[in-house]
């Protein structure tokens, strides 16, 4: 397959998700819950949805356009793929086939279902693609790797891929900022970026930053209309049990009933909880921004009035060219692997 028909099988498959019948898509949800818990047929209609958009035929010729075509060698690129949300692998099979190589992924115990059912609806549409795609229990014949885990695993990558071109991602997530000055139906756009996937994905807020004497009613009222999570049996037994770990540990917190709001200086909050620091200034908020910026995959502001943040509601949306960890996969195939 040259680079024209890649593209165009991957146009295709995005055309076959964005009108994806209802009963099929129940079905896949279905499976993909009975493996994993948290992949509700909401949160999957939202991963396939958001996939859709990102195989929109002229956006994604746009971003491919700015690559090599074809790979000088095709090589075998290992991926191993995480499983924190339904289908958050796509992305790089994706970057791996479009630029022409062999992608064997091991795929996470978490989202077997779900990446085996997009792989084969992507082999309907274009059977050539069988002699590119390889599930494998183990990596040993990759030429290269991609791997993504949390950062006690990254080390484990950095040790066992590292004489071999590697692309290894760590543990990230997401921080709003609060001015004072949002109006109720923008403070509403907050619940999906907080919410969606149960908070499970590095792009879920997990902390906001919140000038100094800020009154948190607004906000708790906006965000109600997430109360939905609590429908969840393990989103509401995490809620029971870090609520019972403030109360015993008599931790100043708000709770809406569904969330818990603390002030705590971690970065990752646990599922059912967002924490919130103070600031004193916009200087000292871009300081606390620099120290985690390493950390951080995705700021968000009302209308994105900050600099270099998305809006509020924007989160769970990135575009086929926001790349996890800010680093650009393409361009690692194109220079590292070749």
């Amino acid at each position: 397959m040259n680079h024209s028909e890649r593209l165009a099988a991957f146009a295709a498959l995005g055309h076959r998700l964005a009108h994806l019948p209802a009963d099929v898509l129940a079905t896949q949800a279905a499976r993909a819950r009975n493996q994993n818990a948290w992949f509700d047929l909401p949160n999957v209609r939202a991963a396939v949805a958001g996939i859709a958009r990102l195989l929109a035929e002229e956006p994604l010729r746009q971003w491919v356009a700015r690559y090599p075509p074809e790979p000088q060698t095709v090589r075998q690129i290992g991926v191993v793929m995480a499983g924190n949300i339904p289908l958050v692998g796509f992305h790089d099979l994706l970057c791996v086939l479009l630029s022409g190589h062999v992608l064997l992924a091991k795929l996470s115990a978490d989202d077997t279902a779900l990446m085996t059912w997009i792989m084969e609806e992507l082999l309907a549409l274009e059977p050539r693609f069988a002699d590119f795609i390889r599930v494998v229990p183990r990596l040993n014949a990759a030429d290269a790797f991609i791997a993504t885990g949390s950062d006690n695993t990254a080390r484990y990558f950095e040790y066992y891929f590292g004489k071999r071109p590697h692309l290894i991602r760590r543990n990230r997530t997401s921080v709003a900022l609060l001015t004072g000055h949002e109006t109720s139906s923008e403070l509403a756009l907050l619940a999906p970026d907080i919410f969606q996937y149960y908070g499970l994905g590095c792009r879920n807020v997990s902390k906001l930053y919140v000038p100094e004497g800020y009154n948190f009613i607004p906000v708790l009222n906006a965000l109600q209309i997430g109360e939905g999570v609590l429908n969840h049996h393990k989103y509401q037994n995490n809620y029971d049990y870090n609520k019972s770990i403030l109360l015993v540990n008599a931790v100043h917190h708000y709770d809406t009933g569904f969330l818990l709001l603390t002030r705590n200086s971690a970065l990752v909050s646990p599922i059912s909880v967002l924490h919130y620091a103070e600031y004193a200034s916009e200087v000292e908020l871009v300081d606390q921004l620099t120290d985690v910026a390493a950390q951080t995959q995705c700021v968000v502001s009302a209308a994105g009035r900050f600099a270099g943040s998305v809006p509020f509601g924007r989160a769970q949306e990135p575009s086929v060219a926001d790349f996890a960890d800010g680093v650009d996969t393409m361009e690692f195939l194109a220079a590292e692997v070749g």
